[in-house]
């Protein structure tokens, strides 16, 4: 569900605040919980470390990726495939 546009984007103060720190200190990497906030101009060029429920998930941040959740980067189930057996011709019972 898509957040209405008179309410603005969520960002998370504490992530905002490391990103600031980030910058100050010329660090390029950032960890964090926060999935709901949205990625912003001042989060390109850094990468992200955002925790999926078992670990985190690594990212760079581009200018393609602005407006989106951080949590869509990082998907919380594997992908499930079927394997493929193999089948034995000729054998001896």
């Amino acid at each position: 569900m898509k957040r209405q546009n008179w309410k603005s984007f969520y960002v998370q103060e504490k992530l905002l605040g490391d990103v600031l720190k980030a910058q100050d200190n010329e660090k390029k990497v950032i960890y964090t919980y926060s999935r709901k906030s949205t990625i912003i101009f001042s989060f390109v060029n850094y990468i992200f470390y955002v925790y999926n429920g078992k670990h985190f998930v690594r990212f760079l941040i581009t200018r393609d990726m602005v407006g989106f959740k951080l949590g869509e980067f990082s998907a919380t189930r594997k992908r499930f495939s079927f394997k493929k057996q193999k089948k034995i011709y000729g054998t001896k019972n």
